[in-house]
């Protein structure tokens, strides 16, 4: 039985066969059987890869839709209560980690209010948006201070350039000069940030999914960890780092949509 098991994982071939032959099965998302399960690796990922792609998703909308603006207020109300107010929020948010953040979510808003379910991804759009909601913003939270920060930084650095004042100076509306000119010139790092925020928050889901029992790859890796089943661990990792990949991808197509000068081939200085 020993020998037969060596022969199907190719253990009795040398080192760099091994990887040749795991490569080009790879290449087809064929990672073999789960040694725990004895199921086909890519079966067992594709089954829980949606539940944390849409929690990643979830939590990069929560980041964009409420980093952005508070990094915006913060920029325009630079040096002010407000300013200060969200400069310390941020500070908070980077100094809690998900797992935390999570299980003091789980405490107030599930067990203590119950307002949320404690347990479960729900079924459907809007049963997957109410039970992944406190998930999602325990994922968010660190990546929503990082996107807040480099927001403001981004904005303000635009709202000292020679065009604003130009535009000031033609006499357009306060809100235009923002959205229209120092917001768009600003959007280059903020994508940026968005586009690793994501990458990292499929990745880093683990924690959150493992806190909330819910049915995603993060839980599904700490489960082959511990039962030391190697090709689901290697199919995981090969699956985490092609979404990230593509996640940059989508990320620097987007530069062209927002640059015309990359379109043009004219970079930066």
């Amino acid at each position: 039985m020993i020998h037969a098991v060596r022969h199907e994982y190719h253990l009795d071939r040398p080192f760099l066969v091994q990887y040749g032959i795991w490569l080009q099965h790879a290449a087809h998302f064929d990672f073999g059987r789960s040694i725990r399960t004895q199921d086909p690796v890519w079966s067992d990922i594709s089954s829980r890869l949606g539940l944390s792609l849409f929690l990643g998703i979830y939590a990069t909308v929560i980041t964009v839709l409420i980093g952005v603006p508070l990094g915006v207020l913060a920029a325009v109300r630079q040096r002010r209560l407000v300013d200060r107010v969200v400069v310390a929020l941020s500070v908070v948010g980077v100094s809690t980690p998900a797992f935390a953040s999570g299980v003091a979510f789980l405490y107030l808003f599930a067990v203590r209010f119950g307002w949320f379910p404690v347990f479960g991804a729900g079924s459907g759009v809007v049963g997957r948006i109410y039970h992944l909601a406190l998930p999602a913003v325990a994922l968010a939270l660190t990546a929503m201070a990082l996107v807040l920060k480099l927001t403001r930084a981004a904005v303000i650095g635009a709202l000292e350039q020679d065009y604003i004042v130009f535009a000031r100076a033609r006499g357009l509306s306060e809100r235009a000069v923002l959205v229209a000119y120092a917001l768009r010139n600003a959007a280059i790092p903020i994508v940026t940030a968005a586009g690793a925020v994501l990458g990292a928050l499929i990745a880093g889901a683990v924690l959150v999914e493992v806190a909330f029992t819910l049915p995603g790859v993060g839980s599904l890796l700490v489960e082959s960890v511990e039962a030391k089943d190697v090709p689901m661990v290697q199919g995981l990792t090969v699956t985490i780092a092609v979404v990230i990949v593509i996640v940059n991808l989508l990320t620097d197509l987007a530069y062209l949509a927002l640059d015309p000068r990359m379109r043009f081939g004219v970079g930066a200085a």
